[in-house]
């Protein structure tokens, strides 16, 4: 065994059970663990700064039964379709929890060492693995109140019987942040005794207890297990509430940021390509420290992103959008943003918080509650119902401004998904937006969950037909995005990690330029935010306009004689050097 590598592994545990009481020595638990991530590998020293990623890497997110298809199996019949259709514009696939569930449409998770048999099974995901780079959700907050875990917990016997928080009850739960409604205690018995255990999400999602040793040697196991499994990418959901901690906000704590280098730590010295993303919907400050120094979360989302940019398009005001850009720092090599505009939860609007005040806040929850959304709401440490996200199709939220729907809901959302596009950091795109999918509201009556709201699943040929109508709202918006993804994943300057430089222009056009790593090419991206013309000053673009620059998305070859560039409504250009 590496004792350079054990010694490290050794350091992590100390430093996360300093001042508890486990049953068994620390630098023995370093040597299981190691044994159980690195068995059957050889041992590697780190490469530390290098990219596993470069432009052409753009993630789709679907759930396993995003589409489905009568008589076959959701995974395969999603598998297929993406390998046929989707192949050359996603190269990363992330599937949403496709293990057995109870609740929150796979994140209640009941075994994390199983398909759910009503998607597929296991050869689904290695043959998926195959085609795409593999992304699966690692749930480590809590689990299902119907998992076999949960009930010995109960019972006071068999596997899972100390795996959970009991509420201790000298801990101020006024303190914790809150990012539901409910209460954080669930009331149960055990022996006869009443005790409470901790829900931080829903009364069906218990939350695990990591100061016990066996529960983090229990997710080694399942990483693990899910390595060998074809996984390339985990996302680590609700990872900034895995500690709690008497006195603070059981949110963010030193404990939890140990635990993920202790998990890159552990896969880095076993595998050569394998990527830890962070979900942590917070304050950007606070998302930002996932980075670590490089040695924590290869990606973090970037969740800032969304609230801001659907401010900006609502209002035609880019001016937080700017403000927000200026403060985001560039990501060192070896680590990215994750972009993205909309997903299958709802869009947080605690990250963007300290960007838009208060007055700004309303607004923006006031205008998605007119274009069909709805608010979902947190408990404050007073007591008191704050909005919490926001739940809309990205579709219907880029339909109309703050004064309601209009005609240029294609322009918006085609503009929203340009600037996404050539972000510093790698794309992602939800299966609900990249086919135009709208609010279902069908869905929400029937699980009374905003969330449903954006969680429509496709009948496989009622999706074919419609992508096939030329005239759909459907085909017009994918297609369009094929095209968007296609111009951009054949340019150097969209690499991940490619400089960019925000521009100081005005409060209609936003714009920012990107350089390639190799300082060959640059592309000003400039998009106008509003639904008026709009004339820019090539003054104020301080570009070189002697020669030829080329708009990417019209393909005109522009020569700079004139002293304006001229903007439509929505349009997004991308000027090329190259």
């Amino acid at each position: 065994m590496d004792k350079d590598f054990e010694a490290e592994v050794t350091l992590h545990l100390k430093r996360i059970y300093k001042g508890i009481n486990i049953n068994k020595k620390i630098d023995v638990f370093a040597k299981e663990l190691i044994n159980i991530i690195g068995k059957n590998r050889k041992f590697k020293q780190p490469e530390i700064g290098k990219n596993l990623w470069s432009e052409k890497d753009i993630m789709l997110i679907a759930y396993g039964n995003s589409i489905n298809s009568p008589g076959h199996e959701p995974l395969k019949t999603l598998g297929n379709f993406a390998n046929k259709h989707y192949k050359d514009l996603f190269s990363i696939l992330h599937i949403l929890p496709f293990f057995p569930y109870s609740s929150d449409d796979g994140f209640a998770i009941k075994d994390y060492y199983k398909v759910d048999n009503k998607l597929g099974d296991w050869k689904d995901i290695n043959k998926i693995s195959t085609d795409f780079k593999l992304m699966s959700d690692l749930v480590i907050n809590h689990i299902s109140s119907e998992s076999e875990w949960f009930k010995n917990f109960l019972n006071d016997n068999g596997k899972g019987k100390d795996y959970f928080l009991i509420v201790n009850k000298e801990i101020d739960l006024n303190k914790v942040f809150r990012p539901r409604a409910n209460d954080i205690e669930k009331p149960i018995k055990i022996n006869g005794v009443n005790k409470t255990v901790w829900c931080t999400f829903g009364h069906d999602q218990i939350d695990f207890d990591f100061s016990n040793p066996d529960v983090l040697k229990e997710f080694v196991s399942i990483i693990k297990f899910y390595l060998d499994n074809g996984v390339k990418l985990f996302r680590l959901d609700a990872i900034a509430f895995i500690w709690k901690q008497k006195g603070t906000r059981c949110i963010n704590l030193n404990q939890t940021h140990e635990i993920i280098r202790l998990f890159r730590t552990l896969i880095d010295h076993c595998y050569a390509d394998i990527v830890l993303l962070t979900e942590t919907n917070i304050l950007k400050r606070e998302n930002l420290t996932y980075f670590g120094n490089s040695n924590e979360a290869h990606w973090i989302y970037n969740f800032s992103l969304p609230p801001i940019l659907i401010y900006t398009m609502i209002t035609g005001d880019c001016t937080r959008l700017v403000q927000w850009s200026m403060t985001m720092p560039p990501s060192q090599n070896g680590t990215a943003y994750l972009n993205f505009i909309s997903s299958h939860d709802g869009i947080g609007l605690r990250p963007a918080e300290g960007i838009l005040n208060q007055k700004e806040l309303d607004l923006l929850v006031s205008s998605i509650v007119k274009l069909g959304g709805k608010i979902s709401s947190r408990k404050t440490p007073k007591g008191k119902l704050a909005a919490y996200e926001m739940n809309i199709t990205v579709v219907d939220a880029l339909s109309g401004d703050k004064d309601g729907f209009d005609e240029f809901s294609h322009e918006r959302f085609m503009c929203a998904h340009a600037i996404m596009l050539s972000l510093e950091g790698v794309p992602a795109i939800y299966f609900n937006a990249l086919v135009g999918t709208k609010n279902d509201y069908i869905g929400l009556e029937k699980t009374k969950m905003n969330r449903s709201i954006n969680r429509f699943k496709w009948k496989k040929d009622e999706l074919s037909l419609i992508m096939d109508d030329k005239n759909s709202h459907n085909y017009i918006k994918f297609n369009a995005l094929k095209r968007l993804i296609s111009i951009r994943k054949n340019q150097k300057a969209f690499h991940p990690n490619a400089s960019q430089f925000t521009l100081q222009l005005n409060k209609k056009v936003f714009g920012f330029y990107r350089q390639s790593t190799d300082r060959e090419q640059t592309i000003f991206c400039l998009s106008n935010v509003s639904n008026k013309y709009h004339s820019l000053s090539l003054i104020d673009l301080n570009i070189k306009i002697s020669g030829q620059w080329k708009d990417l998305i019209s393909e005109d070859s522009l020569e700079f004689d004139d002293n304006y560039l001229h903007l439509k409504p929505y349009q997004t250009v991308w000027l090329s050097n190259l």
